[in-house]
């Protein structure tokens, strides 16, 4: 009975996923994802070349979900899509890992710009006594906030240079901050 069922339904989900793949859409718009993530990212960036702890690299990740709903096409770029990720420093300083919101705003086909909006958990130096090669950030968890603009290389690929801060917003006594610069590699699924 399975091996029957199996081999009714194998071809039927194969001969739909060659029927969706010749109606793919033109490059510029955007298949809705299958599932519930929308898109991995992968980089680096130079961990806050401002501060005490200047001249060290993070390497980064970020899952973006899926939008929650659509609007229409004009409008779509207001509904944010839910994120999570982090960010390991290579020399010991402060890694964190964040979730929030992200709106992405297309200029053209290949250019947008985003923002996001959330929070972010860190390993990093809250007391009262931190060392002078060390961010004081007063406290956890930080607000985060970021803007990149970004190139779409095909349909699935893109690149996005990126600047995140991660604050306390002065509820703490300390309030250093970091401030990250760098780039992510994208694959929207």
């Amino acid at each position: 009975m399975l091996s029957r069922l199996l081999r009714t339904v194998f071809p039927l989900v194969l001969l739909s996923g060659i029927a969706q793949a010749a109606d793919a859409p033109a490059f510029g718009t955007r298949p809705v994802p299958a599932g519930i993530f929308s898109e991995l990212r992968l980089g680096a960036q130079a961990h806050d070349p401002w501060s005490p702890e200047k001249g060290s690299v993070d390497l980064t990740a970020t899952v973006l979900f899926v939008k929650p709903f659509h609007l229409d096409s004009r409008w779509d770029w207001v509904v944010p899509r839910p994120h999570i990720g982090g960010a390991v420093n290579l020399n010991s300083d402060t890694s964190h890992v964040n979730f929030g919101l992200t709106w992405t705003y297309d200029i053209t086909s290949r250019f947008f710009v985003e923002a996001s909006f959330g929070g972010a958990f860190h390993n990093g130096k809250t007391g009262r006594a931190v060392p002078a090669d060390r961010s004081a950030l007063g406290c956890s968890p930080l607000f985060r906030e970021s803007a990149g603009i970004g190139f779409r290389i095909d349909q699935n690929w893109s690149i996005i240079a990126q600047v995140e801060h991660l604050s306390n917003a002065g509820l703490c006594k300390q309030n250093r901050g970091l401030t990250n610069v760098g780039a992510q590699l994208g694959y929207r699924f």
